[in-house]
């Protein structure tokens, strides 16, 4: 079941009941999917923490949340040059909690994906979910290390993970963009992830456009994993 709507912040409201037209639209309302929030604080990310970007996606995966689990909390991993554990955003707790979070991590690094990806497993693992999990992993650049990430991806796509990379910024992104189209079954058990730009400044996109690019492939990932048996 989803978070009873007299539960869920009058803040949080509109972005509830958005998310949730998206999920009717794509036939998934009753679905259920843990929601994953992965954040880039490398050094190019800094403007994008100071004018509420940052805590605005945080918000929209906590809604998105609200629909597809039924105990509004949010693991949010935060990575630079390393990955930092997880740490919980809920509805009882968001306001402002972005940059208070990010801002105990210090100084900003590099970009690891592949240890934030590394995190993400492990924590689904220890968490026992018998449940999908829905990951949105957002940069704003390439990897450290182009190969570690790509052979991350790949293992995961054993397991009922998905991965939305969200791109924030001018960059090309080409290497998220072969992370999209790396073969099947090739290099992958079923294509576990999509990618989206959502340009250099993404307050500029309408919730409900975030929510429908977040979706597109989603689906199409959940009839894959089923039929492999990646999903039960």
């Amino acid at each position: 079941m989803p978070i009873s709507i007299d539960k869920v912040p009058t803040g949080l409201l509109s972005l509830v009941k958005t998310a949730a037209v998206s999920l009717d639209k794509n036939g998934l309302t009753g679905q259920r999917a843990a929601v994953h929030l992965v954040l880039d604080r490398s050094g190019s990310m800094r403007t994008y923490y100071r004018d509420g970007t940052m805590q605005h996606l945080a918000e929209q995966a906590l809604a998105l949340s609200a629909n597809l689990d039924d105990d509004g909390i949010v693991p949010v991993i935060f990575f630079d040059t390393d990955a930092y554990p997880p740490v919980e955003l809920n509805l009882a707790n968001y306001t402002g909690r972005i940059n208070e979070l990010h801002e105990a991590h210090g100084h900003m690094g590099t970009t690891n994906y592949a240890a934030a990806m590394d995190e993400v497993l492990t924590h689904h693992l220890d968490s026992g979910a018998s449940h999908p999990a829905f990951v949105i992993f957002q940069t704003d650049g390439s990897p450290d290390s182009r190969r570690a990430a790509e052979q991350t991806l790949c293992k995961a796509s054993k397991l009922p993970l998905f991965w939305m990379f969200i791109g924030f910024g001018d960059d090309e992104f080409r290497f998220l963009r072969k992370l999209d189209e790396l073969a099947v079954p090739k290099k992958r058990l079923v294509d576990n992830a999509h990618f989206f730009p959502a340009g250099s400044d993404p307050r500029t996109l309408t919730d409900r456009e975030l929510y429908d690019a977040l979706m597109v492939e989603f689906p199409n990932w959940l009839a894959a994993a089923r039929s492999a048996g990646v999903l039960h």
